[in-house]
């Protein structure tokens, strides 16, 4: 073997090492960024509304 067949084999080692922990230690999903956990947002309680009408209002009227 030649220097220069022995040098390619310890470059293509040496590649394989640095893709083997660049996956290991890279960055995952989302570009590396860590998630953020989900904001609740509590529903906003409103004020109860007024009952609706039943049906027309009947006032007693004195007869003359």
């Amino acid at each position: 073997m030649t220097s220069q067949s022995v040098a390619g084999v310890l470059g293509a080692i040496v590649a394989a090492v640095v893709l083997a922990a660049a996956f290991v230690y890279g960055p995952l999903g989302q570009l590396g960024k860590p998630v953020k956990p989900a904001v609740v947002q509590q529903p906003v309680q409103l004020a109860p509304a007024a009952p609706a009408p039943r049906g027309p209002v009947i006032r007693d009227v004195p007869n003359q």
